[in-house]
């Protein structure tokens, strides 16, 4: 911040505390921006429930409206109002939308602010071709990403090969794309994974090991025909997360006799998760960059992926395996062909991993901001 500069008043808005791989990202960013004195900024919760709630940083100023009812099942529509009053209210400069589940009401502020809408950076956290759509909704998906090319002003990919994704779905130019890594680690939290790795044991049997929401787009249930497929007796799966899928994951389990092999813990902290597994799984019908992938990787475990993003196959490198989305006989066959990392590989993936991290991408932010804070308005 240059000497007298005002700061920099950033604006993040998320519906809630409830665990997702867009909100740790971008409380952990929150929490890097808090500290810099070049920007003022306000965190807008939709509402303050769910697991995360203590990962919240504690210095940064939370904006809350009460619910006078409860909202969750109209999170969204909620999200507007509230943001819409804390525009109006604070006047920030910048809006931060952290994922493509924010991208609407994005596109709602800049519909209902017109010119005075601050400019919008919106990080694109998910795959945007979306082959697992059918192709009439396929389309109409495709045509909503031209809209917020049209109505918002910065995008940034997590990874290298989404600069090219973006710039075809959403139909912008490259002036106008960033690709800051996903910012899933801390660089502590770098060396903290790889500790594990050197540490880990091996038991009888393998440990396969699956992190998200318990949600139809982790297709959690192909990772549970495929380990039937390829355990042998000691094996075991665990999935670790928690959503309305629940019920047909604990229905499939029973129906295919691998009760006490398949757990299903909960939400929970993922280090201790990965530290007790000897491979991580991945079954997402579409992704971004997963940001547990990279704590796999950086706790030194092979990752067996279905290609679900543009950058999986770059990401996951000679560290794991990738097989066709929805294919469970190719995913099962990784499974049992994947080797452990040797301690050369282990080390290897853990450097890589050190660029997607929050030191690096809360920098690159910043400067994007006050770049986008600098545009004419349209």
């Amino acid at each position: 911040m240059a000497d007298g500069a005002a700061p920099l008043r950033v604006m993040v808005f998320l519906h809630s505390f409830e665990p997702g791989g867009v909100e740790r990202v971008a409380l952990r960013l929150c929490g890097a921006w808090g500290r810099d004195p070049g920007i003022d900024l306000k965190l807008v919760m939709g509402r303050e429930a769910g697991a995360m709630r203590d990962e919240a940083p504690a210095h940064v100023p939370r904006l809350v409206i009460p619910e006078p009812f409860p909202t969750a099942a109209w999170e969204t529509i909620w999200l507007c109002i509230v943001l819409w009053r804390m525009i109006r209210a604070h006047r920030p400069d910048v809006l931060f939308a952290a994922g493509n589940s924010y991208s609407i009401v994005a596109v709602v502020m800049t519909l209902l602010f017109g010119r005075r809408c601050p400019p919008v950076v919106l990080k694109l956290s998910n795959d945007l071709e979306r082959r697992d759509l059918p192709q009439p909704i396929r389309w109409i998906y495709h045509r909503w990403l031209r809209i917020q090319g049209r109505r918002l002003q910065r995008f940034t990919g997590l990874a290298g090969p989404m600069r090219a994704e973006i710039a075809r779905f959403m139909a912008v130019d490259d002036a106008r794309i960033a690709v800051i890594e996903d910012p899933a680690l801390t660089l502590a939290d770098v060396a903290a994974l790889a500790a594990l790795g050197d540490a880990r044991q091996t038991g009888p049997g393998r440990r396969y090991v699956a992190v998200g929401r318990l949600a139809a787009q982790k297709n959690f249930g192909l990772a549970i025909t495929a380990f039937a497929r390829a355990a042998g007796p000691d094996d075991t799966l665990t999935i670790v997360g928690e959503g309305g899928a629940r019920p047909a994951l604990e229905r499939q389990v029973a129906s295919l006799g691998l009760a006490g092999r398949v757990q299903l813990p909960g939400h929970g902290a993922v280090p201790p998760a990965l530290a007790a597994a000897d491979v991580f799984l991945l079954s997402s019908d579409y992704e971004g960059v997963p940001a547990v992938v990279i704590e796999a990787l950086a706790s030194g475990l092979p990752v067996v992926a279905t290609d679900c993003a543009v950058s999986m196959r770059g990401l996951i490198g000679a560290w794991g395996s990738v097989v066709p989305v929805g294919d469970a006989a190719a995913l099962a066959a990784a499974m049992v062909a994947q080797p452990a990392l040797t301690p050369a590989q282990r080390a290897a993936a853990a450097t890589a991993m050190q660029a997607f991290t929050v030191e690096r991408a809360a920098t690159a932010y910043a400067t994007l901001f006050r770049a986008a804070a600098l545009l004419p308005k349209a």
